[in-house]
């Protein structure tokens, strides 16, 4: 059977990059893909926190940038970055997971039947698979650190996760 492709869109990678655990995604899922709209996209903007572990997972492969772009479907809805990894995913030869956290977003990839996760699905994944003993302390350091993520959600994935 063929190997699944993870793409995936800048929030995802960004949120984990600001808590310094990119390297929870890699022991998780292995090598990501982004499109090069996601890659300008994370690392415009010169000095952000995060920016040197995410231009370290690039050198060392961690995430791997392609730069073949599609322009079909447009996905008008979407911001360029979502649009572009949904447009590689329906154009992956390969069973294909797209980390995604927009609610827009998310509702296209649902319709088009592509399996997608978000920042919450993957950390709950994390503790599942006993990468970190607890999630609720990476939750607090993506609030501190300004990631958006309502309290809501927080309070659903820390009852999922035992931790309520």
């Amino acid at each position: 059977m063929a190997r699944h492709v993870v793409l995936s869109d800048a929030s995802p990678i960004i949120a984990l990059s600001l808590i310094d655990r990119l390297d929870l995604l890699h022991a998780l899922l292995g090598q990501i893909t982004i499109t090069e709209v996601v890659h300008t996209e994370i690392i415009a903007g010169g000095d952000r926190p995060g920016q040197g572990a995410i231009g370290f997972a690039i050198k060392v492969k961690w995430i791997r940038v392609i730069t073949d772009e599609w322009l079909e479907p447009k996905f008008p809805d979407l911001d360029e970055g979502e649009a572009s990894t949904l447009r590689a995913a329906i154009q992956c030869d390969r069973p294909c997971l797209v980390l995604i956290d927009e609610r827009a977003g998310r509702a296209v990839a649902k319709e088009a039947g592509i399996a997608h996760t978000g920042t919450i699905g993957l950390l709950l994944q994390v503790k599942k698979r006993k990468l970190v003993p607890a999630v609720r302390p990476l939750f607090e350091q993506l609030f501190a650190r300004g990631f958006r993520i309502s309290a809501e959600l927080i309070g659903a994935a820390l009852a999922l996760a035992g931790e309520a």
